[in-house]
């Protein structure tokens, strides 16, 4: 009989904040398994050895084998993973919520499930995207319109900058060969900020599936919040890395160039900012972790872990 080692759950003061983590980190060929509280990696090459505790989000790409112990240790140390096939996402998963608080997902799912506050947080990040522009009172249909200009012009300003030609954004899901080094570098670069986002996300224990502008689909606000940064990020460097290199590895290229372009504009502390405002109208000082309450409809907040005893009802007089 095989006896499985024993190993101590981090607990959440060990576990780096989510602004202080390092962004992705891409991994194909390999064997992941576990080793105290770092994923040992193991491949032709040799052995390599990942704190858990650092690290945002993996992309496991074709040929990785994972250990029951190593899918633990991410889970514990709030780690989002991305499994990647044939450079295109396929599925997404995430432990628990590195703050252990519901705080921004109580905000969340109330401003969602009310059309007035729901329409102001997409104008919020419509906004962002105009910054110079007064978009508050433009229409839901008026604001995609003026989007959709906005990217479109992006796109051309970017190939007369780098010489790359652009004709359109298209890409077939099941076959990433078959684009244009272009496209092909857009999607690597889109997915490896979707990937971020997600764990973004998830370590501040926000719903990927509740959001304002996406709807009907379980990564609708990783869409929503993503499309906040593709100006400023995945869409220059997807230009920039073609007309450095064409065609030559692009994928991994443009994810390494947008992996660098993460840490030089330190992304994630941006991102930590940009989801409380929109969550919360301001960014908290502190946000409360591992606090649990029970609900009371008169009395408010009442303190959990405390013996209730049982009170007769109060009788008029």
């Amino acid at each position: 009989m095989r006896v499985e080692a024993s190993y101590k759950k981090p607990q959440l003061n060990e576990l780096g904040r989510t602004e202080d983590r390092l962004t992705f980190l891409y991994i194909e060929h390999a064997r992941l398994s576990r080793k105290d509280g770092a994923v040992e990696v193991r491949d032709e090459e040799g052995i390599v050895y990942i704190p858990a505790a650092i690290i945002s989000v993996l992309l496991l790409g074709p040929g990785v084998d994972v250990t029951h112990r190593a899918m633990e240790l991410m889970g514990d140390s709030g780690m989002a993973v991305v499994w990647v096939g044939e450079q295109g996402v396929r599925q997404y998963a995430h432990g628990r919520a590195l703050n252990r608080s519901s705080r921004l997902l109580e905000a969340q799912a109330k401003l969602v499930s009310n059309v007035r506050s729901r329409v102001k947080v997409a104008r919020k990040m419509y906004q962002r995207r105009f910054p110079n522009e007064d978009v508050s009172h433009l229409s839901m249909q008026a604001l995609r319109g003026k989007e959709g200009a906005r990217v479109r012009r992006c796109y051309r300003e970017w190939s007369a900058k780098t010489g790359v030609p652009w004709k359109k954004r298209e890409y077939k899901v099941d076959d990433f060969e078959s684009g244009t080094p272009i496209n092909k570098a857009l999607t690597a670069a889109h997915q490896a900020l979707y990937g971020l986002s997600y764990s973004v996300i998830a370590a501040l224990g926000v719903s990927p599936g509740l959001g304002f502008i996406h709807t009907g689909h379980d990564l609708a606000f990783v869409y929503d919040f993503a499309d906040l940064y593709k100006a400023t990020i995945s869409i220059p460097i997807a230009f920039e890395t073609v007309a450095a290199y064409g065609d030559d590895n692009i994928a991994s290229r443009t994810r390494r160039a947008i992996r660098d372009k993460f840490r030089e504009t330190k992304l994630i502390r941006q991102m930590v900012v940009d989801l409380k405002y929109l969550l919360l109208g301001k960014v908290p000082e502190k946000t409360e972790v591992d606090v649990m309450n029970l609900w009371d409809d008169k009395l408010g907040l009442q303190k959990f872990g405390v013996q209730y005893y049982e009170t007769k009802p109060r009788e008029d007089k």
